[in-house]
């Protein structure tokens, strides 16, 4: 009698798969959207005959770019900080690379303001040179 093969351990379950129609539908964009970050560098879906598959692993990727892009960053800059959360190193680089980035957003958002609130200044000070000749043709 043969020796007994050791019986191989329970395979895992299959990573769950998403279409561009669910991601789409999920984070409220469109699938053009998608195919764009695609082309960017930001998502690698597979393929199941002509149809994209997506892994969790997309699914995560998308959710930071879209978080970035929320938070005003630039895909270049945005695709720097998925790449480092992909990579098995440690967090902190990645962490780093963030907390300058976000300096530099808060920077320029801080000079927006200011240049804002100069602008307003401005509107207000002709609206009250605009009243006062109103006031003066009455």
């Amino acid at each position: 009698m043969p020796p007994r093969r050791p019986v191989a351990a329970a395979t895992q379950a299959p990573q769950p798969t998403y279409t561009i129609t669910e991601l789409a539908a999920e984070f409220d964009i469109t699938p053009r959207a998608i195919r764009f970050y695609e082309d960017m560098g930001l998502l690698e879906p597979g393929r199941k005959g002509r149809n994209r598959v997506y892994t969790p692993r997309d699914r995560t990727r998308l959710k930071l770019t879209l978080r970035g892009k929320r938070l005003g960053l630039a895909l270049q800059e945005i695709k720097q900080l998925v790449d480092m959360y992909d990579s098995q190193a440690s967090a902190a680089p990645q962490l780093r690379a963030f907390l300058a980035i976000l300096a530099q957003h808060r920077g320029q958002l801080e000079q927006q303001r200011h240049d804002i609130e100069v602008t307003l200044a401005e509107i207000q000070q002709h609206e009250k040179r605009c009243r006062a000749l109103l006031a003066g043709q009455a």
